[in-house]
């Protein structure tokens, strides 16, 4: 098995609480929490690509 390299979120602020992302060989993209290591949640790129695109519209959209 690959070993993923993971990294932080740059809005992680602290150790304990942290969404570290990875992307495996196969091109899926890995979410976990630090605090939880052992379960991963695998997503496709471009379902991850989706779900920026719609949270960004909504935070666009709160902006007085």
């Amino acid at each position: 098995m690959t070993e993923l390299r993971w990294q932080k979120s740059s809005f992680s602020s602290e150790a304990s609480n942290c969404l570290e992302l990875a992307t495996a060989p196969d091109g899926t993209l890995q979410l976990r929490e630090s605090d939880d290591p052992a379960t991963t949640i695998a997503i496709p790129l471009a379902g991850f690509r989706s779900l920026l695109t719609a949270v960004r519209r909504e935070i666009a959209g709160r902006r007085p």
